[in-house]
């Protein structure tokens, strides 16, 4: 690799939040995520080089992370606990990779690793980018096999089905995709990405015109669910977990370290209400360690935290209220579906960690 190709690489391996710590702001520059990530699926075929297999595969995913916690609420709401088991990192890291710090002596109880980046040196061992979360691991062998995060989320939808439980909904049906494609680019493109464009902004005009794409994009969800339920109508569909992740983090971490203050979530009615109403869903809120949330982007992005305090609040108790949104859909929130039973106790977020522990 020349010195040149090394650099770049370098510079692609600092922009991406989720992969290192420290320097995400480019003087005077506007924020443009690196989104090559590693292709390969896991395909429902004997003959594909990645073929679904229970118990073969480690899904390593950072409750802190907004793209990982995607993997694992979908991973919940189809069943998948037992086919696929879960790595959890610690909510911080360092400049060369994420940590299995919350496990017994630091080390990844099924992969026997101490850093995500050994998983991906042990495919790649000259591997230049992020080393990002989620990832999925062949445990055989120890070797990523993909942090393709969108395509992740699908593909336990399509090709896991027979690995999915009694009751599973249907999160990416086919008569809706043409409708939930454009949905979902626009979430990722103004709304997931956008918040970060906002904090990631080197300069002044690139974080007003990050900031007005984003309430732009808030503005016109909220028109959306003023009257529909869910972003789709009556069921819950992988559009409203893409969008969730974003906003259940909003108040607590955007609204001020990203200065994405124009208002809170807790200010637009139909989005607060409606963020609620998934929260309180199984699957959803129990899902979310919000101190890990808060620890992650105060410690891990030092140029823009320099002194790495983490802030006591908001009061998370709102999340708990009721949001009344029951009365804009006829149907079940999972169709013909049911809600998933509770998390595996090895998977259940600490009490202090949650939005009980503020309600008392």
């Amino acid at each position: 690799m020349s010195e040149q190709k090394h650099e770049q690489d370098q510079e692609r391996i600092m922009a991406d939040d989720h992969s290192t710590r420290g320097n995400y702001v480019k003087q005077g520059a506007e924020f443009n995520r690196d989104t090559q990530y590693i292709e390969d699926r896991i395909l429902d075929d004997p003959q594909a080089h990645w073929p679904v297999e229970a118990g073969r595969y480690r899904l390593v995913a950072a409750r802190a992370c907004p793209w990982a916690n995607r993997t694992m609420i979908v991973r919940r709401l189809l069943g998948l606990e037992d086919a696929i088991s879960l790595g959890m990192p610690g909510p911080t890291h360092d400049a060369r990779s994420w940590t299995f710090d919350l496990d017994p002596g630091g080390v990844d109880p099924v992969l026997g690793i101490e850093r995500l980046q050994q998983a991906f040196f042990a495919r790649f061992p000259d591997y230049p980018r992020g080393i990002t979360v989620p990832a999925v691991v062949d445990v055989p062998t120890g070797a990523v096999v993909t942090n393709d995060f969108p395509q992740i989320t699908l593909d336990f939808s399509s090709q896991w089905t027979r690995f999915h439980r009694a009751g599973a909904p249907v999160l990416y049906p086919e008569s809706l995709r043409d409708q939930m494609d454009p949905v979902m680019r626009l979430i990722y493109t103004e709304i997931n990405n956008g918040v970060y464009r906002c904090g990631f902004a080197g300069g002044q005009a690139a974080y007003e015109k990050a900031f007005d794409r984003l309430f732009t994009a808030l503005d016109t969800i909220e028109e959306r669910l003023t009257t529909r339920r869910y972003l789709m109508g009556d069921r819950i569909t992988e559009a409203d977990v893409r969008l969730f992740t974003t906003l259940v983090r909003f108040d607590a971490v955007y609204y001020s370290h990203f200065k994405c203050n124009r208002q809170r979530l807790a200010d637009f009615p139909a989005l607060w209400g409606y963020a609620r109403d998934l929260f309180q869903t199984p699957g959803f809120g129990d899902t979310v360690d919000f101190q890990q949330i808060k620890e992650h982007y105060y410690i891990v992005h030092e140029d823009i935290n320099p002194t790495g305090v983490v802030p006591t609040g908001p009061d998370l108790s709102g999340w708990l209220e009721d949001h009344g949104r029951e009365a804009l859909a006829d149907d079940e929130p999972f169709g013909e579906g049911t809600p998933p039973g509770p998390p595996p106790a090895d998977e259940v977020v600490p009490h202090a960690h949650s939005a009980d522990a503020w309600a008392g």
